[in-house]
């Protein structure tokens, strides 16, 4: 006996992957091994869920819907290799929920809040192998985006100085019940080994990026007048009059050193 169709809630963003190509594709992405860890985020109706099992792997489902919580190891005929956690993956922490052993992660995020997921999990990656998201295009584009253009942003800077991306391939409305209004898309993402330097220069970087993007139309002695000056930027070997969407990583790591120096 099948179960019962969930209706979907609009309070969760929720958009149930329904194609079963690419699902397949998806899957044939990820590469689940036998008696690897998986940890998936909204697993939702278990469509994704039901072929990491069928390859061996071992699943964790987060899932804040209390009734997809509840009704998942029924829908996939109650297997050993899942266990369900009922919780918004907000409030998990990675550490805890899986303990030593090394993790990759996988899960079509809530559109609504995949940002807030995202930082959320970049402070958590020590035992994180990889990871592969559904995402809305969008983000996509910005996480992916380089130096120069639109999409560059806050988002892209901080997202490649946590990992390697990589963007996999487009999914259109149609393949999700019910259609979102926007095209998604898959992304990869490997965690960078951070040097325990990196990791002590993230505050400053945060603060420098944030600054600098959260007025993108200003250039850099004005968007970073309060936290680096003129002289600050120049010394980091940055001309000032430059705006943020013309720095890399590298440039913004410069300026970050500068406001750690003078902190």
């Amino acid at each position: 006996m099948s179960s019962p169709t969930h209706r979907p809630r609009k309070r969760f963003g929720q958009h149930f992957l329904i194609d079963g190509q690419v699902i397949e594709r998806l899957v044939r992405a990820i590469g689940p091994e036998p008696e690897q860890r998986l940890l998936e985020i909204g697993p939702g109706e278990g469509v994704l869920t039901r072929p990491l099992l069928a390859a061996g792997a071992r699943v964790m489902a987060v899932e804040l819907d209390r009734d997809l919580a509840a009704s998942l190891p029924d829908r996939l005929g109650r297997p050993e290799r899942l266990d369900v956690v009922q919780d918004d993956i907000l409030n998990v922490d990675l550490a805890a929920l899986t303990g030593a052993e090394p993790v990759r992660v996988v899960g079509n995020l809530p559109y609504n809040i995949s940002t807030p997921i995202l930082f959320h999990l970049f402070g958590q990656l020590a035992r994180v192998v990889d990871m592969h998201f559904m995402l809305q295009k969008e983000v996509v584009d910005r996480m992916v985006a380089a130096p120069g253009g639109r999409e560059y942003g806050r988002l892209s800077v901080m997202a490649g100085f946590f990992c390697e991306m990589e963007r996999l391939f487009d999914v259109p409305p149609d393949a999700f019940r019910p259609p979102p209004k926007v095209m998604s898309a898959i992304v990869r993402l490997r965690p960078r080994r951070l040097s325990a330097s990196n990791r002590a220069l993230l505050p400053a970087l945060d603060q420098v990026v944030r600054h600098a993007f959260g007025q993108r139309r200003k250039t850099l002695r004005n968007s970073l007048r309060p936290v680096l000056d003129e002289s600050a930027i120049a010394a980091a070997g940055i001309d000032p009059g430059l705006r943020a969407e013309r720095l890399g990583l590298d440039e913004f790591r410069r300026l970050a050193k500068g406001l750690r120096v003078r902190g």
